[in-house]
């Protein structure tokens, strides 16, 4: 039999956690779905812009930019190549006035089609608040921080449901459906918990890679066990190379590979020297690079992005739904050589897992049924946060929490110890922990009676 007072503690952690990260599970899966099925989404909000009549022959991709340019004044910095005929082409510019736009245009005529600022969509909005909430950095932490102690939830979730002593299953494994009022609800949060735990912690985990203070923990692990990128570390790095980063929706196990740098020396063979010429040098070399990219073996559906300055480089990138055929090459913007090439054969098998694990989490490696499944977690979270909700909200007294009262004893020494280990792989969660554990000792103290 159970120690009580282990009970009552893990009830009052869980608890505290789920006062806390409820909010944020909500956000969180509300914008995952959108995520979801963002190009069913774009397509029924914006079909003028995401769907053109088939193509046999697109268009060469200079054609494209400059139509691009044309409609929406600025400097063009990459074009996504349709991955299917009825797919447009996307240029990304820096917009001459206002925010970056993307432009699509149709790769058979190179008609402009329309553009939008990506974080005016519905998707682009969904996208950027399921990573930070809208407020960068700071929001990021704090989502990461929601998800950490959403691992505590499952994990003392778990404990609280442990069928101890029960002779049947009902409002363990199924609810009990005749059951009314609090028990109702205890059975919904009960066996939806219990069914979705794996998917659920497969979200989180999956999801901390690219948390603000866990990611570069995890990548800094992977490194020193060498099953990150190999190339990463990589040994012709220029003085004056960055982080492939810098670019934009890179693949997270190419994140901190280095861009290696242009040769300016070469400039003269490239078609001038000066900015404003250099600018429709790069955009004239995109074809070129094309084609060498074809002859790589790269038909469609990538990413070019174009140089910036003299020591500016192309790069192709190729991120499929299936991350086994990511690609990466970066060329010289002025002799078109190819300086360097990045891929699936240089991860290890923790950069392979994460990829893997991304692409499943965004359910994009099986199709429709990766998306169905990664939406029953979804829907299990918003169930799990309106039936715990109800709970504390029905039993709640007036003007009080309704946390269970602290308890101490040696017999709590190994749950507390299992919270520290977690917090020093998790530090962000431990650092909360830290201070949740100095509030819940001041609330102790208030409510404790005065002494006459």
């Amino acid at each position: 039999m159970s120690d009580p007072r282990l009970y009552r503690t893990i009830w009052r952690w869980h608890f505290y956690a789920g006062l806390i990260v409820a909010p944020f599970l909500l956000i969180l899966s509300i914008t995952g779905t959108i995520y979801l099925f963002k190009d069913e989404l774009n397509d029924a909000l914006m079909p003028d812009l995401h769907i053109v009549a088939p193509v046999a022959r697109p268009l060469p991709p200079s054609r494209m930019i400059a139509a691009a340019v044309a409609a929406v004044p600025g400097v063009p910095t990459r074009i996504d190549l349709p991955e299917a005929p009825t797919r447009p082409a996307k240029v990304w510019i820096d917009a001459a006035s206002g925010e970056p736009r993307q432009v699509m245009v149709d790769p058979a005529s190179g008609r402009v089609l329309g553009s939008y600022v990506y974080t005016h969509t519905l998707v682009g909005f969904a996208d950027v608040m399921h990573g930070s909430l809208t407020f960068g950095p700071w929001g990021d932490a704090v989502v990461e921080l929601a998800a950490c102690w959403a691992l505590m939830l499952i994990a003392s979730g778990l404990f609280l449901w442990w069928p101890r002593g029960r002779r049947s299953m009902a409002g363990v494994l199924w609810p009990r459906l005749r059951a009314r009022g609090r028990v109702f609800w205890r059975d919904l949060h009960a066996v939806t918990g219990v069914w979705s735990v794996a998917l659920i912690a497969f979200l989180l985990l999956t999801g901390l890679p690219w948390a603000v203070v866990q990611g570069p923990l995890v990548r800094g692990a992977f490194t020193a066990m060498g099953i990150g990128n190999e190339a990463a570390r990589f040994d012709r790095v220029s003085p004056r190379s960055t982080p492939m980063a810098t670019l934009g929706g890179v693949p997270w196990s190419q994140e901190t590979a280095p861009m290696t740098a242009s040769d300016p020396a070469h400039a003269e063979h490239g078609g001038g020297g000066h900015h404003a010429d250099a600018d429709d040098a790069a955009v004239a070399g995109a074809d070129a690079i094309a084609a060498k990219a074809q002859a790589a073996g790269i038909t469609g559906g990538y990413r070019l992005y174009l140089p910036s300055g003299p020591t500016g480089i192309y790069t192709v990138m190729v991120t499929p739904r299936h991350p086994e055929r990511q690609r990466t090459l970066q060329y010289d913007r002025w002799s078109g050589r190819l300086l360097w090439e990045n891929g699936w054969n240089r991860y290890g098998i923790g950069a392979k897992a994460v990829e893997l694990g991304a692409q499943i989490h965004m359910g994009r490696y099986f199709g429709l049924p990766n998306q169905l499944l990664m939406l029953l977690p979804c829907i299990a979270i918003v169930l799990l946060v309106v039936s715990g909700v109800t709970m504390w909200w029905r039993r709640r007294p007036r003007g009080r929490l309704a946390a269970p009262p602290p308890v101490s004893g040696a017999r709590l020494r190994g749950a507390i110890t299992l919270l520290a280990v977690a917090g020093v792989f998790l530090p962000l969660f431990g650092a909360s922990l830290l201070v949740l554990a100095v509030v819940d000792r001041i609330v102790a103290t208030l409510r404790r009676p005065a002494v006459a």
